[in-house]
């Protein structure tokens, strides 16, 4: 089959790149959509980051209802395996119990991604139900392409691999505690958490119900993040809580500089603390910044972190007990099946099913006063700038971390994952925005993310940050390195050497 680009001229483009080319007429959907088929055929060996290739819509890119006039004009995407359906075709979560679920309908995002001419073509992995820190079960184990023996973090954990490697420029994910910002900083990617009220869950959820999840993208490049989030945000009819629109869209706010920011550097957070390194590569990040005029100071914000973590821990538990709950009784089930839920998985559920709601309004109580002191302190410093993570990328096979873990306690389990994403879920629980940005590198050799927090609605003051940033390094994230596992590597697979 002939392409219609050269894998350099692939890779080359971000998003809107490709649909200014479908637009002059240089390229087809279809001709894109075939290009991003034969990428996925070209490293998902390596990468096992792909669940499913809707052949269908490769051949006839209308066929779900893709708007082909749309800003993106058709350029190829992918869905992870959980969060907005797609009518009449699977989604499994990552999990035995759950093969061959298909959704009777569309979700109200699914459809905000096919008006903006998005062309979803097909499902990347997650772990179980989005629960752990990587894809590694009996169904997939995905795998780094910048270093294979090394996981990519999760929960977006195949939308992670392929838009580092090339595949896709863009692809999507979700956030329920740092499962969009922590795979794109152990990738490279740009990874935008924004705030409530941007993206609707309907009809399954609402900000509300949801409350710590949200929905977004993987990309490359800054203008391509920033026109997803002016094309795909707004409500649904009946949302709780009211969807806000900024006074224009952040593809123009990107042009031009933010004012002098207060950055605030962090990292020790309650029991929590980065690496030397980490602290070292967050330093230097720290310098470059106070180079492109920024305020720029070492503090810690005065959040009671152990109380956070744990009315965190507490609504995980409740809410993906919930979620279990719900797909036992559609399957008829009294209990899950060892052998189709993993063994946190079931745990998370015993213990869901038996909290109270004492302990549901205590968790509750914690949420407001903790976003009241985080609140507080995003009044003084507009950043807050962390790494991603508290420790080095787990390699492949690191099962404490996966809910295939054998620990008997799932606080405890719980407990062990916060010693690594410290600096990540607290946007959750406040509803502000956050983003990764491929700024640093791990001792490992694989990226690392160096995180950018600010206060409620400030997601393009942060997307103004990185445009600033991307022009200063010349369009240059991760040093204008490239992973091992890229589709314009050299050799027939792209793989490693």
């Amino acid at each position: 089959m002939t392409l219609a680009m050269t894998w350099e001229e692939w890779a080359a483009h971000d998003a809107i790149a490709l649909a200014e080319r479908a637009r002059r007429g240089d390229v087809t959907a279809a001709e894109l959509a075939a290009q991003a088929a034969a990428a996925i055929a070209r490293v998902d060996g390596s990468l096992d980051a792909v669940v499913e290739v809707f052949e269908d819509v490769v051949a006839d890119p209308l066929c779900d209802g893709m708007r082909p006039d749309g800003v993106f004009a058709g350029v190829p995407y992918l869905m992870k395996d959980l969060g907005p359906t797609l009518r009449g075709r699977r989604q499994e979560f990552g999990s035995m119990l759950m093969q061959g679920h298909r959704p009777g309908q569309d979700s109200f995002l699914t459809g905000r991604i096919r008006q903006a001419g998005l062309n979803i073509l097909g499902r990347t992995t997650t772990p179980e139900f989005g629960v752990c820190s990587a894809a590694e079960n009996r169904l997939h184990v995905t795998r780094n392409p910048w270093d294979v023996g090394f996981t990519t973090n999760g929960s977006s954990a195949g939308t992670a691999a392929v838009v580092a490697a090339g595949v896709v420029p863009m692809s999507h994910a979700t956030d329920g505690g740092g499962s969009i910002r922590i795979p794109a900083g152990a990738t490279g990617n740009i990874g935008l958490k924004v705030s409530r009220g941007v993206f609707s869950l309907a009809p399954g959820l609402s900000d509300l119900s949801g409350l710590v999840s949200i929905q977004g993208c993987h990309s490359r490049s800054v203008r391509d993040t920033a026109t997803f989030v002016d094309h795909c945000r707004g409500g649904a009819p009946g949302e709780f809580m009211p969807f806000w629109q900024p006074s224009g869209p952040y593809r123009e706010l990107i042009r031009g500089n933010p004012p002098p920011l207060r950055i605030a550097l962090s990292h020790e957070w309650g029991d929590h603390r980065a690496t030397p390194h980490f602290v070292a590569e967050l330093a230097r990040v720290g310098r470059l910044l106070e180079g492109l005029g920024h305020h720029v100071d070492w503090q810690l914000p005065p959040v009671d972190f152990r109380a956070a973590f744990a009315a965190q821990t507490t609504c995980y538990i409740t809410n993906f007990a919930q979620v279990i709950a719900g797909h036992l009784a559609r399957l008829g089930l009294a209990r899950p099946p060892q052998d189709l839920l993993e063994p946190i998985n079931i745990k998370i559920w015993e213990a869901g099913l038996h909290t109270s709601y004492g302990e549901r309004a205590a968790m509750q109580a914690q949420f407001n006063s903790t976003s009241r002191a985080w609140g507080a302190f995003l009044e003084d410093w507009d950043i807050v700038l962390t790494p991603v993570t508290a420790l080095p990328t787990p390699q492949v096979g690191s099962i404490d971390y996966l809910t295939r873990s054998t620990n008997p306690s799932v606080h405890d389990w719980f407990a062990h994952l916060w010693r690594n994403f410290a600096y990540t879920p607290l946007a959750n629980l406040c509803g502000t925005p956050a983003i990764s940005l491929p700024l640093a590198f791990q001792e490992s050799g694989l990226p690392l993310g160096i995180q950018a927090q600010t206060r409620q609605a400030g997601d393009g003051l942060l997307l103004q940050l990185a445009a600033q940033i991307e022009r200063a390094l010349g369009g240059k994230w991760n040093g204008g390195q490239r992973p091992r596992v890229h589709v314009a590597a050299n050799g027939d697979a792209g793989s490693q050497p």
